[in-house]
């Protein structure tokens, strides 16, 4: 078994490997430490054989040349070239937005924080996701299941809405740079408010940026 391990800590890198090689046999490892050597670790096999699983942390050293800006874009990339490869993506965020974002984009057969792994869950989310069960750490479901309750915050508007309003826009003045009537900017923030469960303009804004929505 191919395996691709995609973080620019060494030894996290080698503690990943060694956790996996203790429950399971005859694995192969690559080892990438930023986007640029991840891009030609992936690029590689368009011609030789595919990676069967990844371990791709979210935060990386970027490769601009080719477009390539963190562990997401890494992800996306090695779904084009190795579209078999079995995904699991890893971050040390805990902004529930920011995890909701990997989640949507990447499609993850497996993902969990930095912060709850260890080498025994990382054999358990290994085994489950070669097993054909997705795996998701019960932050990344608790992170998911806020988000969803919140729907109105993965909304474009209503997030533009929330970071001029931090910026100190009054409601009457979004109109001119969201493109929306202020009757229907009023109403969304009503709506916000219920969902949040706040009274106020300032204590929407902060429990927003509390939970990285802004």
């Amino acid at each position: 078994m191919k395996i691709l391990i995609v973080d620019d800590h060494p030894m996290t890198a080698e503690g990943y490997r060694n956790a996996i090689s203790s429950s399971i046999d005859s694995c192969d490892f690559i080892i990438a430490e930023n986007c640029k050597n991840a891009f030609f670790e992936i690029s590689k096999t368009r011609n030789e054989l595919h990676f069967d699983i990844a371990l791709i942390d979210k935060g990386l050293p970027e490769y601009p040349e080719e477009k390539l800006f963190s562990g997401v874009d890494v992800a996306l990339l090695l779904r084009k070239v190795n579209p078999g490869c079995k995904v699991i993506m890893i971050s040390a965020h805990t902004e529930y937005l920011v995890v909701y974002d990997i989640f949507k984009k990447v499609k993850p057969e497996g993902m969990i924080s930095k912060g709850e792994l260890t080498p025994q869950n990382l054999t358990v989310l290994i085994e489950e996701v070669l097993n054909e069960e997705n795996y998701l750490s019960p932050f990344v479901k608790e992170c998911i299941n806020e988000i969803w309750k919140k729907d109105l915050m993965v909304d474009d508007f209503n997030r533009q809405i929330l970071f001029y309003m931090s910026k100190g826009y009054k409601l009457k003045e979004l109109e001119g740079v969201i493109f929306l009537a202020t009757s229907t900017i009023q109403r969304r923030v009503i709506n916000m408010k219920k969902v949040f469960d706040v009274s106020d303009d300032s204590s929407l804004i902060k429990i927003a940026i509390q939970q990285g929505f802004i």
